[in-house]
């Protein structure tokens, strides 16, 4: 079945479904078990950086590489700008625009001043519908704005002040 041949509740429901999994892929990283963000793949998914030619490729890769981000490291992801093309019935794509705050070095329950984002750009991803839910199949992060993720240093607030 086409593009052209869904009904635009099928239409709407795919773009939905997709979008969910965008915003869900964020939520694990920032609050969940990033190793579980290897489960939103397609067995032979692809997660790369289009800044360094990083490639991860395939679910137990991707399981290892999200599953080896440090345990200090607080992050939060602002997805905006999501536009999804559904291209059939059991493919999409989308492009999301994104801001990353990430600091490593944190303790659980300390306030860390506001900060500049670690990285803006934006998410180029394609979608496969695999019994009946929709799976990323390739996700490409574009990086115009980075930098290192910046270290606090644990006896502070990451601004220089002792923490209470």
């Amino acid at each position: 079945m086409n593009a052209e041949a869904l009904t635009p509740m099928a239409r709407l429901l795919a773009e939905r479904a997709v979008e969910r999994l965008i915003l869900e892929f964020v939520r694990r990283l920032d609050l969940g078990d990033p190793r579980t963000v290897a489960d939103l793949f397609t067995p032979d998914g692809i997660w790369e950086w289009a800044h360094d030619g990083r490639r991860v490729e395939g679910r137990d890769a991707l399981r290892d590489y999200f599953g080896a981000r440090p345990a200090d490291r607080l992050s939060r992801r602002m997805c905006t700008n999501i536009l999804v093309t559904v291209d059939s019935a059991v493919s999409a794509s989308a492009t999301t625009y994104f801001a990353t705050y990430r600091v490593d070095g944190y303790t659980e329950g300390a306030l860390v001043p506001a900060r500049l984002p670690a990285n803006v750009g934006h998410y180029e991803d394609t979608f496969r519908r695999t019994d009946g839910t929709w799976l990323l199949t390739r996700r490409r992060l574009v990086v115009p704005f980075g930098g290192a993720t910046e270290r606090i240093r644990p006896a502070d607030d990451g601004a220089g002040r002792a923490r209470p």
